[in-house]
């Protein structure tokens, strides 16, 4: 099974968006917008992939091409960015996105993220690249709290966002059932100084 390889960071100050030194990327990449016209398929067999081989999504069957129309309107309705990686051939190779973290009202500056490499392209400095690309754009939008959902036994993402200033907030024991065994969820938040003034309503 692949899994994510995170390189160990220089440490700085928790407030920082940009923590360390910039990830040693091998070859030309860029960061991108990712739209439904133009990367819906790729970050399909992104989801796919981590379905069938990993706990990374803790669900059990491939998701169909028309799943990334609704996938994609959530996105866009809730104003939450879709930020990918791609190649100088323009392959997306990983792709990092928040939504909702709870649908009550006072959550509204609280969201939950994801972020998710091919697996062809882990170990590359990708996740990293692509964490700090979220944290600036959570800090642009006014979010204040990033929350991880991650496997906990996936000891390589969770020592990139502990390295990126996040802090285990707990673990949910037994969370779910996949590959025949009991799965615990650990939840990892950073708050942000994000919003400057924040509001009731």
């Amino acid at each position: 099974m692949c899994r994510l390889v995170a390189r160990v960071p220089r440490r700085s100050a928790p407030g920082n968006a940009l923590i360390g030194r910039p990830p040693r990327l091998s070859g030309p990449m860029h960061i991108v917008d990712c739209s439904q016209a133009r990367h819906a398929s790729a970050i399909l067999d992104i989801f796919n992939e981590a379905i069938a081989t990993s706990n990374a999504l803790y669900d059990y069957r491939p998701r169909p091409p028309e799943s990334m129309v609704g996938w994609f309107a959530t996105k866009q309705a809730g104003g939450f960015p879709v930020i990918g990686v791609e190649d100088a051939d323009g392959t997306l190779m990983g792709f990092a996105s928040y939504g909702t973290f709870r649908a009550w009202p006072a959550f509204k500056y609280s969201v939950e993220h994801s972020i998710y490499v091919h697996c062809d392209h882990r170990g590359k400095g990708l996740g990293r690249l692509l964490l700090q690309a979220l944290i600036a754009a959570a800090q642009a939008r006014g979010v204040h709290v990033l929350v991880g959902g991650i496997d906990a036994s996936n000891q390589a993402s969770i020592a990139l966002h502990e390295q990126f200033g996040f802090t285990h907030a707990g673990t949910v024991r037994e969370a779910g059932f996949k590959f025949g065994r009991w799965l615990d969820l650990a939840f990892y938040q950073r708050i942000l100084a994000t919003p400057a003034d924040p509001h009731d309503d």
